[in-house]
Parts: structure tokens; C-alpha cells; sequence
């Protein structure tokens, strides 16, 4: 099958969407399809021969963030050359109502058009007001697909419509065999995230720290991700930074060797997650994991019981969780075997093949209509009336 992807963030700017396209289109590759990635990039990044480059992106607040994202007339002639080009049996855009490549992929593609939708947003008067541009872009695509239960009450919320609820994947085997490293290993906590974006909760980890260390002091915690280090720690008491070290950004194979070596991972952002990606990463490395309890992490970490929770931006709440799981190893391994065992079910094994059989059907589906088509246009050649 030749697949189109489109993804509508950055190549060169880590996050969950990128990655799970990324993954996505190396699985489909592995089983023997034809795959193209369209998706913003700077002139000079590295990419990888599947992709194809829309231009360089801009950044634009989306979701509580600043994503990077590529739109306009420039992006829309790449867009139908890139179409044209490649022929496709069915073209996958991601998040197709942001001011991204998938919008203006939804305008321009003919034939099937998969689409899935990422985000988790309280319903919004920009998206009311969006509605009218959007809908009729969206009624274009063939099937959709949610990432969770929240970011498909948002799609039904904003646009109408449904979606089955397939969640991201992750090469669980990946990490489940990295190697930890010895310097990442004993009384340590993990963070893995945008250290300047106050959503993803380091601030908050960074108030329940003082706590943590005045009942555990021999605790580290790493930090890996990109931002400003010294305005991360400058409400940290002076004598309790060197408890806190930052890696910067790290490879995929550090990010996993990090995740097999903490005592405990801390997954406490505050809000705008329709899945949590890291989460399923930190599972499958065998991490115990401790996080908010929003919505979408409860149902990825089966309602606590593969994970535990805090409650959302209670720094007090999080200190407590800490202290007693980093105190008590029978917890972190009993966490470390559920998270395991529950952690396959996100596995590309699964998630691939499920995504698969939405192309199928869909294809399947404009076959059957092509085919009617030509039917009923012979009839009509022919002056014969349908049965």
C-alpha cells in the first residue's frame, strides 16, 4: 500500500506527535509499504529519506503551547505536488483542524483521507468561530481516529462527528531492553520535558522538591529536556540545587536508558494532554510511574492501577506520593510489573494493525464506490435503467 502521512508540527522540534508519526511510519515500513511523511522542516535539518520537507514552519500558540506549524501559499503548492507525487492509496493527516499542513491537505487531497486527532481542549469560542472554515475541509476524510477518550469528546464537542479511539503507540520492546546507565541509578527521580513550558509541570516538581529531599536527601532528580536550567531552579533553595541535574536534550536511546535507571519517574503536568506518551515510554521501561491525575493519564495508567496519581498541581500531594514510593521498593515493583504487563496493549503490534485496518476499510470503501461509479455510468451509456 503507498501511505501518506502528513504531520503538522516541526520534524525538528521533539514532541509526542512527531514521534508517533515518526514510529508509525517506520512500522508500515517494516511491514513492507510504501510510506511519505510530509512535514515542516528548517532547510537544514537532517531528515530521514522518508520525509519530505514543506518548508520551514513558524510558531504559532496552539494548545496551551507554542507549536511549529507550516501554512499559506507556498505550503499549499507543496502540499498538491506532494500529493500528485506520490500516488497515494490513502493519506493520513494529523490534526487536521490547526492552521497546518493537514488543512490544507484536506482541501486539496482527493481519495481516502484518514485523519487523527491528538488534542484535548475545553470547548472554545475559536473553535465555534473556526467551525464554518473547517467543515467543510473535514467532511472530506474517510475515517477518524481519537488518540483517547479525551481528545475524542473534544473532536465531538467542536466538530461533531465521531471517532474510534486508537491510542499512540510505542516500540515497548525498545525500552524494555535498554541498558540502564550506573550514573542515572539510586535514589533517583525522572523528568522528561520542555523545562520552560509551565505545563508540563516541572514547576510544580520543583515546589514538592524541598519536601522530598528534607525526608529523603540522598534523592537526585534528572531533568532531561530543553529550556532555561538556572530560572528552573532559581525558587529552589541555593543549598538544594545540586540536587537537580540536568541532562539538556538526550537521544532516543539515552531517553530510554534513563527511564530503565530512576527509582521513580514523575510525570506532573498540568493540563492540555489528550494521551501521555511518556507515561507509556516510562511503563514499558519498566519505570514506576507517579503523575496528575488528569483525565487522559488516569486512563493510560488504568485509573492508578499501574501507575499512581496526585492530585493535579498539588505540590504537597506530590512530595507525599514521592517520599512514601521512594521508601517503599515492594510498591515501585509491584508498579513496575503492572505497568509492564498493562503497557503492551499500547505496543505497535497492536496499535499499527489497528491503524492498518482503517486504511483497509476505507480503501476498500472508495474501491467499492469507484466501482459503482463505473457501473452506473455504462448504464447510463447504454440507456439501461439501475435494477
Amino acid at each position: 500500500m503507498r501511505i501518506g502521512i502528513v504531520c503538522p508540527y516541526s520534524w525538528d522540534v521533539p514532541g509526542g506527535v512527531q514521534f508517533h508519526i515518526r514510529d508509525l511510519a517506520e512500522y508500515f515500513i517494516r511491514q513492507g509499504h510504501e510510506v511519505s511523511v510530509l512535514a515542516p522542516a528548517d532547510d537544514d535539518t537532517p531528515l530521514p529519506p522518508y520525509v519530505v520537507s514543506a518548508g520551514r514552519a513558524v510558531p504559532v500558540p496552539y494548545n496551551g503551547s507554542v507549536a511549529r506549524l507550516n501554512f499559506g501559499f507556498l505550503s499549499a503548492a507543496r502540499v498538491r505536488r506532494w500529493l500528485h507525487d506520490g500516488s497515494f492509496d490513502v493519506v493520513h493527516i494529523h490534526e487536521p483542524s490547526s492552521p497546518s499542513l493537514g488543512l490544507l491537505t484536506c482541501w486539496a487531497a482527493q481519495g481516502p483521507l484518514v485523519a487523527t486527532f491528538h488534542t484535548s481542549n475545553p470547548r472554545s469560542k475559536a473553535m465555534i468561530a473556526a467551525y464554518a472554515i473547517l467543515q467543510a475541509a473535514l467532511e472530506k476524510i474517510s475515517a477518524r481516529i481519537a488518540v483517547s477518550e479525551y481528545a475524542r469528546r473534544t473532536l465531538v464537542e467542536h466538530l461533531g462527528g465521531d471517532a474510534v479511539v486508537i491510542p499512540n503507540g510505542v516500540d515497548v520492546d525498545f525500552f524494555a531492553k535498554a541498558e540502564p546507565r550506573p550514573e542515572w541509578q539510586g535514589d533517583t527521580i525522572g523528568f522528561i520535558g520542555r523545562i520552560d513550558e509551565p505545563r508540563k509541570g516541572l514547576p510544580v516538581l520543583m515546589r514538592a522538591l524541598p519536601k522530598i529531599l528534607a525526608a529523603r536527601p540522598q534523592t537526585r532528580l534528572l531533568v532531561a529536556g530543553r529550556g532555561d536550567e538556572k530560572e528552573a531552579v532559581e525558587d529552589l533553595p541555593r543549598e538544594l540545587r545540586s540536587r537537580v541535574e540536568f541532562l539538556g536534550m538526550i537521544s532516543d536511546e539515552d531517553k530510554a536508558r534513563l527511564l530503565r535507571s530512576v527509582d521513580l519517574y514523575v510525570a506532573p503536568n498540568t493540563g492540555g494532554e489528550s494521551f501521555g506518551i511518556i507515561l507509556v515510554e516510562a511503563m514499558s521501561a519498566g519505570a514506576p510511574v507517579l503523575a496528575s491525575d488528569l483525565d487522559a493519564f488516569a486512563q493510560v495508567l488504568d485509573q492508578g492501577a499501574a501507575g499512581e496519581l496526585f492530585t493535579n498541581e498539588d505540590a504537597d500531594a506530590l512530595a507525599d506520593a514521592a517520599v512514601r514510593l521512594l521508601g517503599d521498593p515492594e510498591r515501585r515493583e509491584e508498579l513496575r510489573a503492572r505497568g509492564s504487563a498493562h503497557v503492551r496493549r499500547f505496543d505497535w503490534s497492536t496499535v499499527g494493525a489497528d491503524i492498518l485496518s482503517v486504511y483497509e476499510t476505507v480503501t476498500a470503501g472508495a474501491a467499492a464506490v469507484a466501482t459503482d461509479d463505473r457501473a452506473t455510468g455504462l448504464r447510463a451509456r447504454l440507456g439501461l435503467a439501475r435494477d
